[in-house]
């Protein structure tokens, strides 16, 4: 039995133990321009450094629930935490970005099984009557560690070192694996007959990675390169041989069946592309704001105050909506406005202060997805029976990464293209050099952080420099666009299949 005073310890154990993956997330993000120049890193290195750990964490996520299930979701859960903890010392000691990466890799892995952990060991220890205040207590402190993130990451890159921002974890780690061992009891789900779907597992995880290693290796290589080709086919028949798996197993890792409700399918089409838009974009904005902008990581955090404290103090009265005008308005009118957002952050130049220039764009797209996420999850949530609810916010979480995922690998590629193209035609307005164009070649994978040739006179090195920061706002702008496009499809697929009131699989 439970014992009274279980239930702040197990919360605080899970809403700690949360707060490390909302952190890291937003926190590395900011200083991803600090980890580049301190270990010399191209763009498509700085992609791997966010694209190792979502790729194990979009993959391993439904068997991360799964775990718990049938080994104990206590155990599951400090496992979870003690593979981030350990992961996180080796990425603020890696010397080099092959460790880093390697070891983000295995943050992913650790994030996988303790992120659903949290959930449900609410789920699982508090009562029907203290389940909602328990989860809206776990969402609210949620939402704090999130506006806390961009800053933590700033203020510790700025003043100390980005590695830092990895050290951070441990302390946290220490103190939830104490109180989980010592505060929250175990439970399990002996009568599920759970099992863990590892050939999924393993099609997933070799599918996706093959196909966002094609795509970010297409920056470096060209996308006829017999090596991406090779790689990118080999992402789709991983891929297809999943789905195959998903179809035939007894116990699938995704049950596909359950996209046969047209109101989940059309929000996980929604989530795909919105989260696609926001997960692309935000990986190069802290690049524009410290290397083109000049601002330090902390001013880069702060940067994005506006779009977190918009999203956590509005996504609860947009809930209400659902209640009142159902679930099609918001879901419309949300990813509209971000992505007239996006097109706002398409806009400035070089030139002019943050609130005349990205604060706009940051409002609009905090605002838009403050009036989406609510009721998306309402959607996601009651367009499958009930008994399927964890399942339908496990596929949905799993989506969410996913667009991240593919969204930084294919805009990655994107933004390459249009920075040379820029680049070359400023190099020749400004008259620039063979030996200089020459010198430029092997920095041109770097974007915005591309190193001016030594030795040019200083009107000549200005010459060049404006033209590398012009050219990666012309590359920024065309990912904002193609953003922008993501959205308001997003918008336009809600429009034409979600329901205006969600109703269960199978609903008449």
């Amino acid at each position: 039995m439970r014992r009274d005073y279980s239930g702040a310890w197990i919360l605080l154990a899970t809403i700690l133990g949360s707060s490390m993956a909302f952190i890291d997330f937003t926190a590395v993000n900011v200083s991803l321009p600090v980890i580049q120049e301190d270990l010399g890193a191209s763009i498509t290195q700085l992609q791997w450094v966010i694209e190792a750990y979502a790729l194990f964490l979009a993959a391993l996520l439904l068997v991360g629930g799964t775990l718990g299930d049938r080994f104990g979701r206590r155990r599951a859960f400090i496992w979870g935490i003690g593979l981030f903890m350990a992961s996180s010392i080796w990425v603020g000691l890696a010397p080099d970005l092959t460790q880093v990466i390697i070891a983000r890799a295995l943050q992913g892995v650790g994030a996988a099984i303790f992120v659903p952990g949290s959930l449900a060991l609410i789920g699982a220890c508090f009562t029907d009557d203290e389940r909602g205040g328990a989860i809206g207590t776990w969402s609210a402190a949620s939402a704090l560690t999130t506006v806390i993130g961009p800053l933590l990451g700033g203020f510790l890159a700025t003043n100390f070192s980005w590695r830092w921002v990895f050290f951070i974890n441990v302390p946290i780690a220490v103190i939830v694996i104490v109180i989980a061992i010592t505060r929250v009891p175990e439970s399990r789900d002996d009568e599920s007959g759970s099992r863990l779907d590892w050939t999924g597992a393993v099609l997933a995880t070799v599918g996706l990675g093959a196909l966002v290693y094609g795509l970010i290796e297409a920056a470096n290589l060209g996308l006829g390169h017999v090596g991406v080709v090779v790689s990118l086919a080999a992402g789709v028949l991983g891929l297809a041989a999943f789905v195959m798996r998903e179809l035939r197993t007894d116990h699938p890792m995704m049950p596909l069946g359950v996209f046969r409700s047209r109101d989940f399918s059309g929000a996980n089409v929604l989530t795909f592309l919105l989260y696609g838009a926001l997960g692309g974009s935000m990986f190069f904005f802290p690049l524009v704001l410290v290397q083109v902008r000049g601002y330090s990581p902390l001013e880069a955090g702060a940067a994005f105050l506006p779009f977190v404290f918009l999203v956590s103090t509005i996504s609860r009265w947009a809930g209400g909506l659902v209640i009142k005008v159902g679930a099609k308005l918001p879901l419309v009118a949300g990813p509209a406005i971000v992505g007239v957002g996006f097109l706002l952050y398409a806009r400035p130049a070089l030139e002019g202060s943050y609130w005349t220039t990205y604060f706009p764009a940051v409002v609009a797209v905090g605002f838009g997805m403050a009036i989406t996420i609510s009721p998306l999850v309402t959607t996601v949530m009651s367009s499958v029976d009930q008994r399927r609810s964890g399942l339908a916010s496990g596929v949905n979480n799993a989506v969410t990464r996913l667009a991240s995922l593919v969204s930084i690998a294919l805009f990655g590629l994107m933004a390459l293209a249009l920075f040379n193209a820029g680049l070359d035609d400023r190099l020749v307005d400004i008259g620039a050099s063979p030996e200089i164009v020459q010198q430029l070649e092997s920095q041109r994978v770097n974007l915005a952080g591309a190193q001016v040739p030594d030795g040019l006179p200083a009107d000549k090195h200005a010459a060049v420099q404006r033209a590398i920061h012009e050219s990666f706002v012309d590359a920024f702008r065309g990912v904002s666009l193609v953003s922008a496009s993501l959205a308001f499809a997003s918008a336009l697929v809600a429009l034409a299949v979600v329901g205006r009131r969600p109703r269960p699989e199978g609903a008449p």
